[in-house]
């Protein structure tokens, strides 16, 4: 059974793109700690990171390194924390966050409400920042 990462990689489920390529897909988290909040995947299902194969593993880095360039030019933040964290979605992933200090990135805070069209117009923000 695909899961729900695997079912917005292939568009059965809309979802806030901010950058794919043949093996990675990244899109705005809807329960952002900050603007910009991003979760990277990789296209192939695997639940647990570390089960991903060397080369899938280190190509998802480097992919949430562009991503990760693209939403500190956005938010204009000091760095952008890189996070595992999460066992409800069995599909490995990596949270981009934009923070300014480490209490950016407590995950037992509020979480930011957000319409859909400011949803949008962050995905989009970010997609059109220049790769370094």
């Amino acid at each position: 059974m695909a899961t729900i990462f695997s079912k917005i990689i292939a568009g059965e489920i809309p979802s806030y793109k901010v950058a794919e390529d043949e093996n990675y897909y990244a899109f705005l988290d809807i329960n952002p700690l900050a603007k910009g909040h991003t979760l990277v995947v990789p296209k192939k299902e695997v639940d647990y990171l570390f089960d991903l194969d060397d080369e899938t593993l280190a190509g998802m880095t480097i992919f949430a390194k562009k991503v990760a360039h693209k939403i500190r030019s956005f938010s204009g933040c000091k760095k952008v924390a890189m996070v595992v964290l999460g066992l409800e979605v069995p599909h490995a992933h990596i949270h981009l966050i934009p923070m300014n200090s480490e209490k950016d990135v407590d995950f037992s805070a509020e979480k930011l409400k957000l319409t859909a069209e400011e949803f949008t117009n962050i995905a989009q923000s970010i997609s059109a920042q220049p790769e370094e």
